[in-house]
């Protein structure tokens, strides 16, 4: 038998200290467990390993911290690596092994990955100092959003830290795989109108003056077709004019970019991009999906009605979806409903609504919401598929349009010398 020192979280999310004699640091965790505490930290107590344990950490942490600033700047863990590492901490304390000691492990694996390891380091050596988890990862904010931090600290509060780790492991895979089949979908479309705009440029500045040329020398003094002298028209502007055209265009994506950021704009352009065909029902379908899977992993994980509202506000990238939670949060803080205000947002669709008013009346709105992101992703997929079938042949008639237009205007003046030839 040995002595055990523990640092461990009670019901209340109130750390707690003391010493177990037991045979082995599983038996220590058991027993801690039993007595409805969550242990963050388990060690044998020996003075002199206690003491070099200690001091090795913080020597090691100045070095690497420094190593890791100077060669990779501002630390922030990127979303793949954060869900990675949200999984794997799930899996290392469902298997029984301390917080303290599995963020240790983590470290290691983390090998030449410096910015993940200096975090997860200095999340160690602080949950190893008497803070709470949850306050070690709120030093970290640009790694670890507010939504990641309630989370952890209700885990805490209730003692299935585990549990709530593996439920946000699984968030955050889900979302960005819902985010990554929307921008999946864009690329073809986006890929097809950089094509289209290079070839009508390139057309515009360096064929189009070649006939031109031509022109002048084989039809003096005769008219230009009206729409080859506007094609000439418009190519002699842009040769003429070819930064007052890039400014131009500049001007005007940093000026929606600058409208787009400030709160009345940004509202605005959500309101058109909710409502704008094709793409209003896929974004609004995200939106719904995002606003259903957020609040329903925050409620299972035992955060508040009030305060899941509040974070899935904060996270919402639609201005009009998070002023429509807002309005429900206001509601609820008065004891209603959450369904009227989500009704008179007129964003959600009936059968939504319809779920979260059962989902209240039968006291299960975590499960149904949870079911409504399962639907609404699944629409998602089936939008994707639909609006990138659709886009495809409306792309290649576009582009076959404008450079079949410039062609014919340039093919006109020809086949009007052709037959005045023949005449």
């Amino acid at each position: 038998m040995a002595l055990f020192q523990y640092v461990a979280m009670d019901a209340s999310g109130r750390e707690q200290k003391g010493e177990l004699e037991s045979a082995s640091e599983q038996e220590v965790m058991a027993k801690l467990k039993a007595d409805g505490l969550f242990p963050t930290k388990i060690s044998e107590a020996k003075s002199g390993t206690k003491k070099k344990s200690k001091a090795k950490p913080k020597k090691t942490a100045k070095k690497k911290s420094a190593g890791g600033g100077i060669q990779l700047g501002t630390p922030k863990i990127p979303k793949k690596k954060l869900s990675q590492f949200t999984r794997q901490l799930a899996t290392l304390l469902a298997a029984g092994l301390p917080l303290v000691r599995s963020l240790r492990t983590l470290e290691k694996q983390a090998g030449k990955d410096l910015i993940v390891q200096n975090i997860i380091e200095d999340i160690a050596n602080m949950v190893e100092s008497g803070a709470t988890f949850s306050e070690a990862l709120a030093k970290h904010p640009k790694s670890f959003p507010k939504l990641y931090v309630n989370m952890v600290k209700a885990g805490e509060a209730s003692g299935a830290m585990e549990t709530v780790l593996a439920r946000l492991a699984d968030f955050m895979e889900k979302s960005e795989r819902l985010v990554r089949k929307v921008k999946g979908a864009m690329m073809y479309p986006s890929i097809v109108m950089v094509v289209a705009i290079a070839i009508t440029y390139g057309l515009l500045i360096f064929v189009i003056p070649q006939f031109q040329a031509m022109f002048k020398d084989m039809m003096k003094g005769e008219p230009l077709p009206d729409l080859t002298q506007f094609v000439i028209n418009v190519s002699e502007f842009m040769q003429n004019n070819v930064w007052i055209c890039i400014g131009g265009v500049v001007a005007l994506v940093v000026s929606f970019i600058l409208f787009n950021k400030t709160e009345k704009g940004g509202y605005i352009v959500d309101t058109v991009t909710l409502k704008m065909p094709p793409f209003g029902g896929l974004v609004t379908m995200t939106a719904v999906s995002a606003f259903s899977r957020t609040l329903s992993t925050l409620l299972n994980s035992g955060v508040s009605i009030l305060q899941a509202l509040e974070i899935t506000r904060d996270t919402s990238s639609n201005a009009v979806v998070a002023k429509a939670v807002q309005n429900v949060h206001d509601v609820v803080k008065d004891g209603e409903s959450m369904a009227k205000p989500i009704e008179q947002a007129k964003i959600f669709p009936e059968m939504v609504i319809g779920m979260i008013e059962v989902g209240e009346e039968t006291g299960a709105l975590p499960d149904m919401l949870s079911r409504v992101a399962d639907i609404y992703e699944d629409e998602v997929d089936t939008a994707v598929d639909g609006l990138t079938s659709m886009i495809e042949p409306l792309l290649i008639v576009f582009l076959a349009v404008v450079v079949g237009t410039i062609v014919i205007a340039m093919f006109m003046p020809l086949i009007k010398m052709i037959s005045n030839m023949g005449g």
